[in-house]
């Protein structure tokens, strides 16, 4: 009978625990991520990776399934099992492309003098000297192609002896390039530009390499901004992603078809901004993603050809989500993937007849299943200029209103990036909301997503209206009886680190606390050391010499976070990568030694091996507790 009694007693006390868990850093690092490895050749399989972090080993472990496209039975597989169709291989069969690096220039002082070959130099007499988190060493990406049979990788050349990246630096991949539906071309994208001219500008253009005769034509030459992700129609029309403007790297993303030597843009008249697209198997339509009204949802948008009709831009999912990725259509679905801020991806099927989701994947759901969810609310603001502001607002887990709870203000990077339903694994608000905080994220100036003006509003004017946006959001919700006005923090990277050195010199004493990660502290350190010239050009006006240029010195002196410590009094967490070559170590390090001077309570988390992002597990597991240990220490 005792035994008895002990039995029920665990029983309860398991499912108690179960029915109460919440969120923890260990177990979102336990969430496990899934990526799309495409199609089988009949468009009935559907294959996919799951990695896993493996928190002991600091490293990942990977795991391959295939499941019927419409739903069914998910069977693991081995990696070499995995047949889906490769984009790489030409549609004769006959060869494939890859990429690789390739030496040109002579950079190192091995390389210039090989008789000093313990000599450990760099020597640059232009810039591009660095991107990301790696320094220039003379070495190119390049796209080759060989024998689909063949078993090395030696191949051809298509940029022979030529100093530019195919694909693009820092994070292209194999979207760079792409077949000719006869096999007879090779099309990539690439940043035909050295030096300075690199640095300074976004002007990718896409190229044609024909295989027969090894030349190359730029389709492109006419568009001065970004060019990118060719793809072709099933009617052999290429479109491809095209921003106009030189150097704006957030500039309107519009999708332009070439067919029959005739360029067409499908959506410039649209006011909104394209994130990635698919053609229809018809070649009648484009399917796209685009931010819209805080969340990343489907359209599409008809492709005319020859007819005088113009194109009509119609969004056709909704709901509080985002649609991260089309995969491929599939008779009338789309296979997509979705997040929200309470799950990572998933695998989705989008009927385009009735517009509902079917979840096909659900592959953390013991997880999520186990923890109790927080909240997430869509509010909006009225900003001190008038308008309506979306904002997000996430509750803790068992939310009670007549409790008073801590509340963060959430500052959003970018600038010009969506705070969208997505899922992060450092910046995460089910895991903030899980440890007892009231999370507000505002969708201030400068997010894509309420259309062009609002997304632009935000250059060349870093310490104006959006600071008074980010006050509107935590204004308002301070009214609210569960928001407790006596412990409200400010967190954010890159430039949500600036708002927070920013909003540390102008809150007033609104804030209990900050947390500043990869954040830009000094405008003029900034332009003198970061790598991609062309966006501090753009969104701070031009350099911080131009004494005539009203909007650079505006940035460098009255938008300057440094100008304004003076007016610091609020305890700062500080985090930075050493190789942060995008926000360099002397922002985080001016900011830390300008607290510590001031006497004011701060704390140095320094990653010296880590970019602009945390990606080692273990370094993640340390970047949560010591981001929580602060909040818990000071709010």
């Amino acid at each position: 009978m005792k035994n008895i009694f002990l039995f029920i007693g665990l029983l309860l006390t398991t499912n108690l625990l179960t029915a109460q868990q919440t969120m923890t850093p260990e177990l979102l690092w336990q969430v496990e991520r899934l990526s799309v490895m495409g199609l089988n050749s009949e468009g009935t399989t559907l294959y996919f990776a799951v990695n896993t972090p493996n928190i002991k080993e600091n490293s990942y472990d990977y795991a391959y399934f295939k499941m019927p496209v419409n739903g069914g039975d998910i069977i693991e597989i081995k990696k070499e099992d995995v047949a889906a169709v490769d984009k790489n291989v030409s549609g004769d069969g006959m060869y494939k492309l890859f990429n690789k690096d390739v030496h040109i220039e002579n950079i190192k002082g091995t390389d210039n003098y090989k008789n000093l070959d313990k000599s450990d130099v760099y020597i640059y007499s232009d810039l591009d000297i660095r991107h990301w988190d790696t320094w220039s060493d003379g070495g190119f990406s390049h796209v080759f192609y060989k024998k689909a049979d063949a078993e090395d990788n030696a191949g051809i050349d298509i940029m022979p002896n030529e100093p530019y990246h195919s694909p693009q630096q820092p994070f292209g991949g194999d979207e760079d390039y792409i077949w000719s539906p006869d096999s007879k071309n090779i099309y990539y994208v690439s940043k035909k530009l050295q030096g300075k001219a690199y640095a300074n500008s976004t002007n990718s253009d896409i190229y044609k390499y024909n295989l027969a005769s090894k030349t190359t034509e730029n389709i492109t030459d006419d568009n001065e901004g970004y060019d990118t992700s060719p793809a072709f129609s099933s009617n052999g029309a290429l479109a491809w992603l095209q921003m106009k403007t030189d150097g704006y790297e957030s500039d309107k993303n519009d999708i332009v078809v070439l067919d029959n030597g005739i360029k067409q843009n499908l959506t410039q008249q649209w006011d909104g901004t394209v994130r990635s697209f698919i053609w229809s198997n018809d070649g009648n339509h484009a399917y796209f993603t685009a931010p819209v009204d805080g969340t990343i949802q489907i359209f599409k948008v008809n492709y005319p050809g020859k007819k005088r009709i113009a194109p009509v831009v119609k969004q056709l999912s909704e709901g509080q989500f985002d649609v991260t990725s089309i995969i491929a259509q599939k008779d009338n679905t789309l296979l997509v993937t979705r997040t929200d801020m309470n799950h990572a991806a998933d695998i989705y099927s989008f009927n385009l007849k009735d517009h509902n989701f079917k979840q096909l994947t659900n592959i953390n759901k013991d997880l999520y299943d186990s923890v109790d969810l927080p909240k997430v609310e869509q509010r909006y603001v009225t900003t001190t200029d008038g308008k309506q502001m979306l904002v997000w607002v996430i509750l803790p887990p068992n939310f009670d209103a007549s409790k008073k709870y801590p509340t963060l203000l959430y500052a959003q990077g970018g600038p010009q990036s969506p705070l969208s339903q997505f899922y992060s694994y450092r910046w995460n608000f089910q895991l903030m909301a899980s440890q007892g905080y009231i999370v507000v994220a505002p969708n201030r100036r400068g997010m894509p997503g309420h259309g062009v003006e609002w997304n632009e509003d935000i250059s060349k004017d870093w310490g104006g209206q959006v600071m008074d946006d980010y006050l509107s959001a935590i204004d308002e919700l301070a009214k609210e009886p569960y928001v407790d006005n006596d412990r409200l923090g400010a967190v954010g990277a890159s430039f949500g680190g600036y708002s927070v050195f920013y909003l540390a010199g102008i809150h007033n004493n609104r804030f209990k606390t900050f947390i500043s990660h990869d954040g830009v502290f000094d405008t003029r350190s900034m332009y003198g050391t970061t790598e991609e010239l062309f966006f501090v050009n753009h969104d701070f006006g031009g350099s911080y010499w131009d004494i005539n240029n009203e909007a650079a010195q505006k940035t460098y002196n009255e938008f300057n976070p440094i100008t304004k410590v003076s007016e610091w009094n609020t305890p700062i967490l500080i985090i930075q990568g050493g190789k942060d070559y995008r926000v360099p170590i002397e922002q985080g390090l001016s900011a830390y030694q300008a607290a510590q001077m001031l006497d004011i309570k701060s704390k140095l988390l320094y990653f010296p091996e880590e970019n602009h992002w945390i990606l080692n597990p273990q370094n993640a597991l340390v970047w949560q507790h010591e981001f929580f240990k602060w909040l818990k220490d000071t709010l």
